[in-house]
């Protein structure tokens, strides 16, 4: 399963996210900040059809919402 997190610096909910795996010790996410790299945003838009962040691609499917994405993440956890 291939897990990439875009998001930006700014976001706070996109701070949640990281914050949330940094103390669950989850470094299996391949992490695309779209300020520092343009192209990241591009991706973003062409394939999740907005630039809205923080969205984990899950296999290149997009899911959006910090709380649904924590909740993702958790679920890998157990």
């Amino acid at each position: 399963m291939k897990l990439e997190l875009f998001y930006k610096e700014s976001c706070p909910y996109c701070q949640k996210v990281l914050r949330f795996m940094e103390m669950n010790k989850i470094d299996d996410v391949e992490l695309k900040d779209i300020v520092a790299n343009p192209e990241f945003r591009d991706t973003l838009v062409e394939v999740g059809g907005k630039g809205q962040v923080p969205c984990l691609f899950i296999d290149s499917k997009p899911m959006y919402e910090s709380m649904d994405i924590i909740k993702f993440l958790k679920e890998r956890l157990n």
